[in-house]
């Protein structure tokens, strides 16, 4: 029986990936013009920007993250959008009893804006963010932060995601996964993880929980 539900906020949520490559794309032509493409940019979906600009130059990192987040904040606004059924299904999990969380690695400030621009800030319970953990995705802690908030059980607790951070997070934390098949990654990337489930629609999460009510992990 699934009773809680947390879910990584960009790209699953809420699409942000144009605003993401975007920002990168900025960032990374400021140091190292011409250098990087878009395809060079899809793996950086997902990680700790620590990881992603330390590995492309660890001197400069942190003064990049800030150019990246300077330039994201900026358009923020201009190239979210919302994903189609989000706020519908969060509205019916919400309705059925499921408590709901996000565990996202953005800071606190630019989550919160995102929930709040896409009207679904209401629907949760809780929300972990990088600046309430020590380790970020895909280390387990940030799952197990929010489920220590909600008194969630492992056994009852469904974690989703568009990137391995998601899943490895969410198996490390031994819950239950749900991979996005709307994922940047792709389906091959997510599938060789082996998440419990991997679903085409937002929709598709009220069939999976109802259905594993009379189901155990």
């Amino acid at each position: 029986m699934i009773q809680t539900v947390l879910f990584d906020l960009d790209g699953t949520l809420i699409n942000t990936n144009d605003l993401i490559l975007a920002s990168f794309q900025y960032t990374l032509d400021c140091y190292f013009p011409g250098k990087y493409t878009k395809k060079d940019l899809v793996p950086f979906i997902g990680e700790p920007l620590e990881l992603s600009f330390g590995s492309v130059d660890p001197v400069k990192r942190d003064e990049m993250i800030e150019v990246y987040r300077a330039h994201n904040s900026r358009f923020h606004d201009r190239l979210v959008t919302e994903f189609p059924g989000v706020n519908e299904t969060l509205a019916k999990l919400s309705e059925e009893g499921c408590r709901l969380g996000v565990v996202s690695t953005k800071k606190r400030d630019m989550v919160d804006r995102g929930l709040e621009f896409t009207h679904i800030a209401g629907y949760f319970d809780t929300v972990v963010t990088s600046d309430d953990v020590a380790r970020l995705k895909p280390d387990p802690e940030p799952v197990e932060k929010a489920m220590s908030q909600l008194s969630a059980k492992a056994e009852s607790t469904l974690m989703v995601g568009d990137s391995p951070s998601d899943i490895l997070a969410g198996s490390g934390a031994h819950v239950r996964t749900a991979a996005v098949g709307w994922s940047m990654k792709g389906r091959s990337v997510l599938e060789k993880l082996h998440p419990d489930y991997l679903i085409d629609s937002m929709s598709d999460l009220l069939q999976l929980v109802r259905a594993a009510e009379n189901t155990s992990f």
